[in-house]
């Protein structure tokens, strides 16, 4: 009867809930709209605010409040930024600027401070009397951090009066307070992230030091210091302070490679009111970096001023390369990819009202940065060029190089690419397809070898793993040019069977594979070979990468065999653990329990890794007595050639099984740098890397 009677009400209730919905439909009013009060709404979308909720997110509080001192220190109020990592995940930003003003707003009636810090879009950068320039434009940044944080405090100096007042997720927990007096100026924010927002709260000091590092850069007039004061910090304290500005910035951007030019080109001008701020060089090297900044907030997708600085720059070389007739008035000219190879720039404006794409800032708007950098760059950089003749003679020199290389390299992918994918010629021979045409379906083994292309084919499953063996070890295209890459056979095999193109004519949506696997021997040829690998797809198939489709696998170092059973270990310290937990089974029953037979000691779902054993990774000492165990069998693998198809697959390409590392780029200008040094022309980088690190390498297969 009771449930009967539940069904009933329910279905009863049903009606009366489609009824009402058609009801509120008719009557929409203004009560049906929720408004949501102060900082509900950054609690509520966090995201729209600072991102993400993850260590970007995290990481971008930081910024919020460093920028608010930076902002005084561009206005001439600040000298001194400090910041702090304390225990128990709080930070603290302290500058000696004017100080957070404390009197009554007319408007909210409360005091400027609790103003500041409790409203959304309030602060001195919207009127444009109190900041000319600032990089919080949307008056969002320090409200933000304060609703985001489980406990926030401010410390404020001003009129000789120290001012004290505690938040708690955007509320007020105290009233604002005098503390005593102070014989100075200055704000000190102290905030703790909130657990509730934020999943894993952990700063990264290297992260932090990178920012602030850029900062100091693009403030010369200001002092940054930085301590971290937790237990487990490796660096306690840094300071930065340049007095060249962006001058320094350029050369350290280039400091891994020969400069090519002997003087920097370096400008600061205001154009119709805006700051234009410029330095650049150019080194002996195939690829370019460029930094820009709006109000000192970088803009990693560049923007107006970006595109202003590049148009100025192609334009005054392709004038001065007429004027000096190396170029004829019948020639096309350089383009900006001409012009751009090996250059080092550093392009800063600093305007009132920056148009930013977002809160985060990745992208400036203004169409006024544009045509002022374009203006200034072009008068700039073509008396530069005139005054230094070696250095334009080197600029045009390397441009002119870079425009037949890009001939070349057009032909090039005319003849291999326009006929080979975009008319239908097959896939490689090599290549042993699979069966299925979902590329969310299926993936590309990328193996090293003939002999282990054979074992992976044997060993695959058809319906959804393809295998492209590679011979040898592959071009490295960081010292060649893209002529010279395409014509190496087994790039141009790749290239065709990822089905993606390159250049300008790549495109992700046509990628045949949503798995892209690098699969080669673990010792010290197998990681060359996949360093090669990974410094082309980084330089040429980026969007591989970043999609999350790129790979490596890791196949295991040793077979161990007891009887009739095979163990697997992927480390020195696993082996030891198989070896001492066989032998300890062994002492206990005197022979092997089959209930506790280990197969694998990984286990993955795409990128979650689980230790069966809790398997350390911290160096076991070795055992000769366990590895001469009576009836032990120890397979070191040199190579996938050795592993018979059925071990391959077990080990390494079995989807339930195998241990795959997706390959993620966190911070894609060390990335950029790293390349250079690793694979680039310039060995002395390398040698200081090596010098460097050497110690630090663990399993050092030689």
């Amino acid at each position: 009867m009771v449930k009967k009677t539940k069904v009933k009400s329910v279905e009863k209730d049903k009606k009366n809930i489609n009824k009402s919905a058609v009801d509120n439909n008719n009557s929409y009013t203004a009560e049906d709209i929720y408004v949501l009060e102060g900082l509900e709404p950054v609690r509520k979308r966090p995201g729209m605010y600072i991102g993400s909720t993850g260590v970007d997110g995290l990481h971008h509080l930081v910024w919020e409040v460093v920028d608010n001192s930076v902002d005084e220190a561009m206005a001439g109020y600040a000298k001194n930024i400090k910041v702090e990592i304390l225990e128990e995940n709080k930070v603290a930003i302290t500058d000696d600027g004017r100080g957070i003003p404390v009197d009554i707003h007319k408007k909210t009636k409360k005091s400027g401070l609790e103003t500041v810090l409790g409203t959304l879009h309030a602060g001195g950068k919207f009127g444009g009397k109190s900041y000319k320039v600032a990089g919080g434009l949307h008056g969002v940044g320090v409200s933000v951090v304060n609703a985001l944080s489980e406990y926030l405090r401010a410390d404020i100096c001003r009129d000789g009066v120290l001012y004290t007042q505690e938040y708690s997720r955007g509320k007020p927990t105290t009233k604002l307070k005098k503390l005593g007096k102070c014989n100075k100026t200055g704000t000190k924010i102290v905030f703790q992230p909130d657990p509730e927002i934020f999943k894993e709260i952990k700063f990264d000091t290297k992260k932090i030091l990178d920012h602030l590092r850029q900062q100091a850069y693009l403030t010369p007039e200001v002092t940054i210091k930085f301590e971290d004061k937790r237990e487990e910090a490796k660096i306690s304290s840094y300071t930065f302070h340049f007095e060249s500005g962006i001058i320094t910035l350029a050369k350290y951007l280039a400091r891994n490679c020969q400069n090519l030019t002997k003087n920097i080109f370096y400008v600061s001008q205001e154009k119709d009111d805006i700051l234009v701020e410029v330095a650049l060089l150019y080194a002996d090297d195939s690829e370019s970096t460029e930094l820009a900044f709006a109000n000192n907030i970088h803009t990693p997708e560049g923007g107006m001023h970006l595109t202003g600085f590049r148009s100025a720059l192609t334009r005054s070389l392709n004038d001065y390369a007429k004027a000096q007739e190396i170029l004829k008035n019948e020639d096309n000219g350089f383009t900006g990819e001409d012009t751009r190879e090996g250059l080092v720039a550093v392009v800063s404006v600093k305007l009132k009202e920056p148009q930013f794409e977002g809160q985060t800032k990745a992208k400036l708007g203004n169409p006024e940065a544009r045509t002022a950098v374009e203006q200034v760059v072009g008068e700039s950089f073509k008396e530069f060029l005139e005054v230094n003749k070696e250095d334009s003679k080197r600029i045009i020199e390397k441009s002119l190089l870079s425009a037949r290389a890009r001939e070349a390299a057009k032909k090039a992918r005319e003849n291999i690419l326009r006929k080979g994918i975009l008319e239908g010629v097959t896939l490689p021979g090599k290549l042993a397809d699979c069966i299925s045409r979902k590329a969310e379906n299926s993936e590309l083994f990328i193996v090293e070898g003939d002999s282990a292309g054979g074992s992976a084919k044997t060993g695959r499953d058809r319906n959804t793993q393809a295998i492209l063996p590679l011979r040898g070890k592959i071009l490295n295209i960081e010292k060649s040019h893209f002529d010279k890459m395409m014509s190496s056979v087994e790039i141009r095999s790749l290239i065709v069977a990822l089905g993606t193109a390159i250049n300008e004519d790549f495109n992700i949506d046509k990628i045949r594979y949503h798995k892209v696997v690098i699969m080669t021997d673990a010792d010290t040829d197998g990681a060359h070979i996949r360093t090669l690998l990974l410094t082309l797809f980084f330089r040429y198939f980026r969007p591989v990468i970043d999609s999350g489709y790129l790979y490596i696998a890791q196949p295991p170092l040793y077979r161990i065999q007891k009887g009739k059973e095979s163990y697997y270990a992927y480390t020195e310290a696993e082996k030891q653990k198989v070896l001492e937990r066989i032998q300890g089974k062994i002492e206990k029953t005197g022979k092997e329990s089959s209930k506790s037979k280990i197969r694998k000691l990984k286990l993955i779902e795409e990128g979650k890794e689980e230790s069966i054993l809790g398997v350390e990774e911290e160096p076991i000492a070795e055992s000769d007595d366990l590895e001469k165990m009576k009836g032990i069998s120890i397979q070191r693998y040199k190579g996938l050639g050795e592993m018979n198809p059925d071990q391959l697959w077990e080990t390494t390409m079995d989807p339930e099984k195998r241990v795959l590392k997706q390959v993620a780029i966190e911070d894609a200008e060390e990335a950029d740098r790293l390349f250079d040094i690793l694979m680039g022309k310039e060995v002395l980088p390398r040698k200081k890397f090596i010098q460097a690190y050497a110690q630090k390498v663990k399993n050092l297969d030689v």
